[in-house]
């Protein structure tokens, strides 16, 4: 009877082992896969465009672990002057799910298009924020805004008044 349950021991190890590692080829398959689909979007998106520093300038010819770290080139209008938020350190404080709210019901200022954010789908959302995750928290955060009333020290692009 003992020599029986040690064969059915080592049998059921065996099948887990043997399916665990399937098992976790297939979450990672998974995960790699959204990664994948969130670094996409970010660069069809434009999002490295401004919450890159340098990348436009430089037709996109910016290493990807310095991607989506804001910058300190400001945006200056009639609204006053805002700054491309460090994406990396702000999905680095939030759940998915508070992510999932913040970016689907963000108002933001000028020059950030949050009116097209509506257009994304869930899994959109979710893929981002987990290439971001992916990306890993770092960088410093970016220059907080500034009201129309505060001159910027520092460059900035203007927009008509």
């Amino acid at each position: 009877m003992n020599r029986k349950v040690q064969l059915m021991s080592c049998a059921m190890i065996t099948a887990i082992l043997a399916g665990g590692p399937g098992i976790a080829r297939e979450r990672m398959a998974k995960e790699t896969g959204s990664i994948a689909n969130g670094r996409y979007l970010v660069v069809i998106a434009g999002c490295n465009d401004c919450h890159t520093k340098g990348y436009a300038q430089s037709d996109g010819n910016v290493p990807e672990p310095e991607w989506l770290m804001g910058d300190d080139l400001g945006w200056n209008g009639a609204w006053g002057t805002t700054y491309p938020v460090n994406l990396r350190l702000l999905a680095g404080t939030m759940s998915e799910k508070s992510w999932m709210e913040t970016v689907k019901n963000a108002k933001a200022r000028p020059p950030m298009p949050w009116y097209d954010l509506r257009k994304m789908h869930d899994k959109d959302f979710r893929d981002i924020y987990r290439f971001l995750r992916y990306l890993g928290a770092a960088g410093k955060p970016a220059p907080g805004f500034l009201p129309p009333t505060q001159v910027p020290s520092g460059p900035v692009v203007r927009y008509p008044k």
